[in-house]
């Protein structure tokens, strides 16, 4: 959004919210397959966009031409917008799939690291319990010796979960005896639902939103599979150090 914003390709007309310029409009209606970096340094004022004029006592903004980045930055910054593309591209698949696909991903997440001993084991507990507000028993060790209970809540990003939806979970693991739960959703947690998790004292439950879900599932390769692979190399030093014998 800064990159489009700077090139004047669109207007910021209330918080959180833009519209496209007509210059815009016009580009890409010339690049019916997407506007490349490439296309916005091409435009005119686009380096002056990043360097404004300089007050006294103000910083100069960081450097954000290709002279002043390294190749490793640049691969960064690349690898670095790519993964947000991708995250964006996966909550829109999870969303349009079943809330009882959801309650598998999450399981397949949960598994990846390191609890529930098997797949097979686990998924034994899914859905299974009959308890209001708890969507799975999980064991926090593969021997079983203690268990977790799972929560998945498939949810629009702007749906925030709520105290209220906490209060119910937490019962469902007191009413239990279960001390130990995870909250998973695909959406975020208001400050009154954190609020109350920070100040439980019987019952450790941990919430993972959207955002960490993503990363969660990058982290271990679930619902995405990798496409390529690039071996970045350097000097090797030692080489050309030579050794004291």
């Amino acid at each position: 959004m800064t990159f489009l914003t700077k090139g004047g390709l669109i207007e910021k007309i209330a918080p959180k919210t833009y519209r496209a310029t007509a210059k815009g409009i016009n580009l890409r209606s010339q690049r019916p397959n997407g506007v490349t970096l490439q296309d916005l340094r091409a435009l005119e004022g686009w380096e002056e966009a990043w360097h404004p004029v300089e007050r006294e006592g103000e910083s100069q903004p960081p450097d954000v031409s290709a002279e002043a980045t390294t190749p490793a930055e640049a691969l960064d910054a690349a690898l670095k917008t790519m993964n947000a593309d991708v995250k964006s591209r996966l909550m829109e698949a999870i969303l349009g799939q079943s809330p009882e696909f959801f309650e598998k991903l999450v399981l397949d997440v949960l598994v990846a690291m390191g609890y529930g001993g098997s797949r097979a084991d686990a998924a034994k507990h899914l859905g299974k319990t009959g308890d209001e507000g708890v969507d799975g028993r999980i064991n926090q060790d593969p021997l079983g010796l203690d268990q977790i209970f799972v929560q998945a809540k498939r949810y629009a990003v702007d749906r925030p979960i709520d105290r209220k939806t906490i209060q119910a979970f937490v019962g469902s693991m007191t009413g239990q005896g279960v001390t130990k739960g995870i909250f998973i959703t695909t959406s975020s947690f208001n400050e009154n639902a954190k609020e109350f998790v920070q100040r439980g004292s019987q019952t450790k439950v941990v919430l993972i939103g959207g955002d960490e879900l993503l990363n969660l599932m990058l982290a271990r390769h679930i619902g995405v599979r990798v496409q390529q692979q690039v071996e970045v190399l350097d000097i090797d030093q030692n080489y050309f150090s030579e050794g004291d014998e």
